[in-house]
């Protein structure tokens, strides 16, 4: 079955397009409700799909994780998805997905997956708040399949955050330095609930104040209406905010082409975009430098995130003091 996932490099072609691949699978049928319930997950997250190993169990784990598994010498957690999302399902799962993102390797124990589908991201839609809330916060947008079935497409920022790490902690963010430049105003754009709580302890801790935007669509339109209100006050972009951070995996649409929207508009011309992503192979953050990104960073590590963003305004502010100095 690992042959099921054709290699990331054949994909890069995506980047910048608009577009991504997912890979569909089943939790199984709900017990209460008699559906099948469809996920997806971005291919680009995916190293393999095999049978479910011999799981050893560890001690202190969450409920859903069911233990760890040595694979190829690296050992990785084992989460059981149904349970993370509290589903009764009546059949057990019989696959497992092995996924890499925020530099970490994870096993997600399904029922059965099912195909790759490739769509465009501006029918990618934010899921209503009920779903969110009656599937535990894990789904993060939904599409439609031309059968009518419904593919949710799960936040994975949020099971991270609640199978291995605690980023709610104060101790996350504790070497996290004020800047030494405070009146920084810094513009994000995330579709998880979760990373943009992580962004804005981060910036809250360093001192700067933050605009943000739930996917590039909404973070574009907000971007060119602060363009024109400069334009209109006959000053330049980069008196409303000094650098734009943004998710590469979004609703409607997507990092890499929100990044080839600002790096064309010369209204944004020497403010900064970093993307931040839990696809942080090398591939992806190549990606990422291709459509003009000027830094790429891999979720979550506060620390890592402030001091780029730091590196960054540090290098903006030195480029504009020398267009200055040559005028």
């Amino acid at each position: 079955m690992t042959n099921f996932i054709k290699s990331v490099d054949e994909r890069t072609n995506l980047a910048g397009t608009n577009r991504l691949e997912l890979l569909l699978f089943s939790l199984g049928n709900d017990s209460e409700t008699g559906r099948e319930e469809i996920f997806g997950i971005n291919v680009f997250k995916v190293r393999e799909v095999m049978s479910i190993p011999e799981i050893t169990q560890a001690p202190d784990m969450p409920a859903a994780v069911e233990g760890m598994i040595s694979l190829r010498g690296q050992l990785i957690p084992v989460v059981n998805l149904a349970k993370f999302c509290d589903m009764s399902i009546t059949e057990p799962p019989e696959i497992m997905i092995v996924t890499e993102y925020n530099n970490m390797m994870q096993g997600y124990m399904v029922h059965s997956v099912d195909t790759i589908l490739r769509l465009d991201w501006n029918v990618v839609k934010t899921p209503p708040e009920m779903l969110s809330e009656q599937m535990g916060g894990v789904v993060t947008a939904v599409t439609e399949l031309e059968d009518g079935r419904i593919v949710m497409i799960m936040d994975v920022e949020k099971v991270l955050a609640d199978t291995t790490q605690d980023s709610s902690k104060d101790s996350w963010f504790n070497d996290v330095q004020a800047a030494d430049k405070q009146d920084v105003t810094i513009f994000f754009a995330d579709d998880s609930l979760v990373a943009r709580k992580q962004i804005t302890r981060t910036l809250d801790h360093m001192g700067f104040t933050h605009v943000s935007a739930n996917n590039g669509l909404e973070a574009w339109q907000k971007l060119k209406s602060i363009a024109e209100r400069a334009e209109v006050t006959e000053q330049p972009v980069s008196n409303f905010i000094q650098l734009i951070l943004t998710d590469v995996e979004m609703p409607e649409m997507d990092g890499f082409v929100l990044t080839k929207k600002i790096k064309a508009d010369h209204r944004f011309d020497g403010i900064p975009v970093v993307m931040h992503s839990s696809l942080s192979a090398d591939s992806n953050q190549n990606l990422g430098k291709n459509v003009g990104a000027n830094d790429y960073v891999p979720k979550f590590d506060p620390t890592n995130l402030s001091e780029t963003l730091e590196k960054n305004l540090e290098i903006a502010s030195a480029n504009q003091q020398k267009r200055l100095e040559n005028k």
